[in-house]
């Protein structure tokens, strides 16, 4: 195993994931801050009326996801504009969103805080809030040296915590290092995937973490046209973040808006349902055809990429 770490804590991942993209000295990992952060990821006083906090759409058991909701849920019976992501694997990401508009997860916090239909609150009152509680006073003087909150504190404690959060405990993890052997449907997945899959969705991360249209037919209700809604560049245009195929078991529905319940679903797009456009992936310019055992098998060896492990895991859980 590898680590990755300046104070009393150590970012602990396979040798053969790839080397973390977050830079750790610019926000030392440490255990004060941490947890830190894990009270404030489970806090709704960071919502306006007090009834969301980051884990209402982001649960510890559905790999910090919100299973079966398509959209977002927020204040006030609110609804966001898109699918809660699964918020795993973080310190290996470049940017953040289904758009890719937040480059950095030090400050990734303050888009769902400040979002209307989520925890629609000023970050400045979040900021005065925690400064008026004793307990928060305590935990910050823990962990920055002093009991002011402010808003960089807060958003650096968050991400701390978030960047804790590895999924790397899988069978196919278990596989990679010599532990566990795939089943025959397994393995023929396994090479079912690499033949059709891996180019977007690589090992061992199972997402290049880019940007890509896979095709998927416009929505016309919720206008979204991913990175174009920020760039209006031409090339952007249905471009959205390629989530990672990891703990798909439990975060379903699947795609930006979760349009679909299920794996079936899925493929069954990648066989007749993409949409050609000027920026449709190069990869998906033909569809991707698999006959019924082939399916079976597919989804036999993405079970692998289940981590169990994670979603139950006391560390990341409210205490």
């Amino acid at each position: 195993m590898a680590f990755y770490g300046l104070q009393d804590i150590h970012l602990i991942y396979p040798d053969y994931f790839p080397k973390p993209v977050y830079d750790f000295k610019k926000n030392p990992l440490k255990r004060s801050t941490v947890d830190l952060g894990r009270k404030l990821f489970y806090d709704p006083i960071l919502s306006r009326d007090h009834t969301i906090s980051c884990s209402s759409c982001h649960l510890p058991n559905q790999a910090f996801s919100h299973a079966g909701n398509h959209l977002s849920k927020g204040i006030e019976d609110g609804i966001g504009d898109r699918n809660s992501p699964a918020i795993f694997n973080l310190t290996w990401q470049k940017t953040f969103m289904w758009d890719g508009s937040v480059a950095n997860i030090d400050v990734q916090a303050l888009a769902p805080i400040n979002h209307p239909k989520e925890m629609g609150e000023d970050i400045n009152v979040v900021v005065r809030k925690l400064n008026q509680s004793k307990e928060y006073k305590m935990l910050f003087y823990k962990s920055f040296g002093d009991s002011l909150a402010t808003s960089e504190r807060l958003m650096k404690a968050l991400s701390q915590f978030q960047l804790t959060i590895v999924s790397a405990n899988t069978k196919y993890d278990k596989v990679k290092q010599g532990k566990a052997k795939f089943t025959s449907s397994e393995n023929k997945g396994y090479q079912l995937f690499k033949q059709n899959c891996s180019s977007c969705h690589s090992e061992p991360l199972f997402s290049t973490y880019e940007f890509s249209n896979n095709g998927l037919p416009f929505n016309p209700e919720l206008n979204d046209n991913g990175k174009w809604n920020k760039t209006f560049e031409p090339a952007d245009k249905l471009m959205f973040k390629i989530p990672s195929l990891r703990n798909l078991t439990y975060t379903f529905p699947y795609m930006h808006d979760g349009r679909f319940k299920t794996l079936y679903e899925v493929l069954e797009h990648y066989e007749k349902g993409m949409v050609k456009s000027p920026t449709l992936a190069k990869e998906l310019q033909k569809p991707i055809v698999f006959n019924s055992q082939e399916k079976e098998d597919l989804l036999a060896f993405l079970a692998t990429l289940n981590d169990s492990v994670l979603i139950s895991n006391v560390e990341f859980q409210k205490k």
